[in-house]
């Protein structure tokens, strides 16, 4: 998840979206790799040489406030005054997110430094400060209005980097309060998300996690972590007793964390009205003009398409030799005795010839990424769990951080991030910075596409079924979690946030039972395709993206998107590789459902979501194939 909302209010939206989502994959720690070389470790000193000169950039950042202070009042006086003081406003946010990547990916690289949490706390701190330093100015150019607005583009055309950020605020002129209003709000910006703190400490910290017994004696402490891991395994005697520890302990937390999310929905609430919206939902998807049928359609059409993923549940049933399929079952490879390893640079070699149908320049530039160390490769003692791409340093480069394991799983991760690290390399190079930045509405596109790729490329270089079955098998259970998880937790995620902005008390209890039905549903658990026990309906409860409200459904979107756009590239339909590209070089500098519409998909029909269903059985369709070769 990103360190700061790309929701928040102000002419750039400049929050970053560039940490695009934190995967959900949770590793534990591990020791140093003995093959790490210096080549496989990041080079923070693109960013800054020292901490002194962090220093000096936070200080220049602190100068930069007071000159972009005695803009207020005076944005109306012209178009170069006006000019002057966006440049001010860009030139302050372009330093402060170099300085925000530096501190996280500092942290990151060692989470057990006291300073460089320090140092991330200080940059919070300021970002605050800008959101207040920026309040006044979407009420200012309001009352200075369209039609001037629109006479100082004719007469100042450097304004023109300008154009959409300035036509996004008269856009929500219904939704904007006066200069003492948007200083209030930005002032709470310190104290609000009090409900997502608190769920991530108790989750991360705090929780007395159970120990369980496996079938060869290892006990195992169940926190997040090594569920991800055991939740594999093959023995599913252990699978159960590994979900029953980590389920049980939410369950212990049911009050607490209704309680947690409950406040996270009513602070949504609130400034759902302080703003003028019907509901939260509707204030969520205009903070980036989205039409509101494009999550109608994607519900819908997902639901309408559930046959399908009931169909890959029974044939994981029928591979893995489970009739009676439960929650337990749906994680472990349907393939089992493979350990094909992929050392870093085997998989790097795989990744880039994987995208060649994206053309020469983008290999070019993917190549002189991982030559420039952009990238860091290996777990270490006390580094960040997980993958995530950073892309918010507009003049240096993106940062990719891995966790690599050398099993396909990493291979996939890899290319994903890559695709992430693109897509901020190519709009940082083909926009201004004031329209660098792009929504996290199709921040997915381009990972998902990669993975797309990638898949392909490894069916033609398959040795035999088991791994064509390896590759088969890993990319419909992506499907599964990317699209129809992330959908049935969007389902849920509307219905509370309905419920709460009609007036409506809620405990843990009741979320729990609202969960219980859509998470039956999607399993087919009426239909006796995966039986869901009560004590698993507290799955709800263990999402930390719901703390950042509407975000799930962005995952569904962007890998629907993603999907088609790989199909048609890979197909060498006339065009689609260029449009494809634009769209990664066009950053913020139109509404991204305008973007992605202007590249061939539109989101607000049920079309892209028919293909990730129909691709799904054409996987199915060629494991099947597999199978019969085999007599199974």
């Amino acid at each position: 998840m990103a360190p700061f909302d790309d929701s928040t209010e102000g002419p750039m939206k400049h929050f970053v979206t560039s940490i695009i989502a934190v995967l959900a994959i949770s590793l534990p720690a591990a020791a140093q790799n003995p093959a790490e070389r210096e080549q496989d470790r990041w080079k923070l000193s693109d960013l800054y040489a020292s901490p002194a000169a962090f220093n000096d950039d936070m200080a220049k950042v602190e100068q930069q406030l007071a000159q972009f202070g005695q803009c207020k009042g005076h944005l109306g006086e012209s178009a170069q005054r006006l000019r002057e003081c966006f440049d001010i406003q860009s030139e302050l946010y372009k330093r402060f997110y170099r300085m925000v990547v530096f501190a996280y990916e500092t942290h990151s690289e060692d989470t057990g430094v006291a300073a460089s949490l320090e140092q991330r706390q200080r940059v919070t701190v300021l970002g605050s400060k800008l959101s207040e330093a920026g309040a006044f100015v979407s009420p200012e150019i309001l009352k200075v209005g369209k039609a001037r607005i629109d006479g100082f583009f004719r007469q100042e055309p450097k304004l023109a980097a300008y154009r959409h950020p300035l036509d996004d605020i008269l856009r929500t002129a219904p939704h904007t309060l006066d200069d003492q209003g948007e200083a209030i709000l930005a002032a709470f910006s310190l104290s609000s998300g009090a409900a997502d703190s608190a769920f991530e400490i108790l989750t991360n910290a705090d929780m007395p996690w159970n120990t369980v017994k496996l079938a060869d004696g290892k006990e195992v402490k169940v926190d997040e972590s090594a569920y991800s891991h055991y939740r594999e395994t093959e023995n599913r005697d252990d699978r159960r007793r590994i979900h029953e520890a980590l389920f049980s302990k939410f369950k212990e937390f049911e009050r607490t964390l209704g309680v947690t999310y409950y406040a996270n929905l009513k602070e949504d609430t609130v400034y759902a009205k302080v703003r003028k919206y019907p509901d939260s939902f509707s204030r969520a998807m205009d903070g980036n003009n989205l039409p509101l049928a494009v999550y109608d359609q994607l519900v819908k059409t997902a639901n309408d398409t559930l046959p399908t993923l009931h169909r890959y549940f029974k044939l994981r049933g029928r591979i893995l030799g489970i009739p009676d399929m439960r929650y337990y079952d749906i994680s472990p490879p349907i393939v089992k005795g493979i350990d094909r390893k992929y050392p870093i640079d085997e998989g790097v070699q795989i990744m880039l010839e994987a995208v060649k149908p994206l053309g020469p320049e983008y290999v070019a530039a993917m190549t002189k990424g991982i030559k420039d160390r952009w990238m860091d490769v290996y777990p270490r003692p006390r580094k960040l769990s997980g993958a995530h791409a950073f892309g918010a340093a507009y003049d240096v480069h993106p940062f990719l951080m891995m966790n690599y394991t050398e099993n396909y799983n990493s291979v996939s991760t890899l290319a994903h991030e890559w695709g992430h690290a693109m897509h901020s390399y190519l709009s940082n190079k083909g926009q201004p910075y004031p329209t660098a930045n792009y929504a996290t509405f199709v921040a997915e596109i381009a990972s998902t596409a990669n993975e797309a790729f990638l898949l392909e490329h490894m069916l033609k270089i398959a040795k035999d079924d088991d791994e064509r079955l390896l590759y088969l098998g890993s990319a419909l259970e992506n499907l599964r979690g990317t699209f129809y998880r992330q959908v049935m937790l969007a389902e849920f995620e509307r219905e509370a946030h309905a419920r709460v902005d009609k007036g409506e008390a809620m405990t843990g209890e009741k979320f729990t039972k609202v969960y219980s039905e859509i998470i039956r549903k999607y399993h087919g658990d009426a239909q006796g395709v995966v039986k869901i026990d009560d004590l698993y309906t507290i799955d709800w409860a263990r999402i930390p993206h719901f703390y950042r409200s509407f975000y799930v459904f962005q995952y569904a979107t962007s890998i629907s998107a993603g999907s088609l756009f790989a199909e048609r590239i890979l197909k060498g339909e006339p065009g689609a590789r260029e449009k494809y590209l634009k769209l990664l070089s066009s950053g913020g500098s139109d509404y991204p459902y305008e973007l992605v519409k202007a590249a061939g998909v539109d989101l607000a029909t049920p079309d892209p979501y028919r293909a990730v269903a129909t691709q799904m059985d054409r996987i199915m369709d060629r494991i099947e194939a597999i199978l019969a070769r085999r007599g199974k």
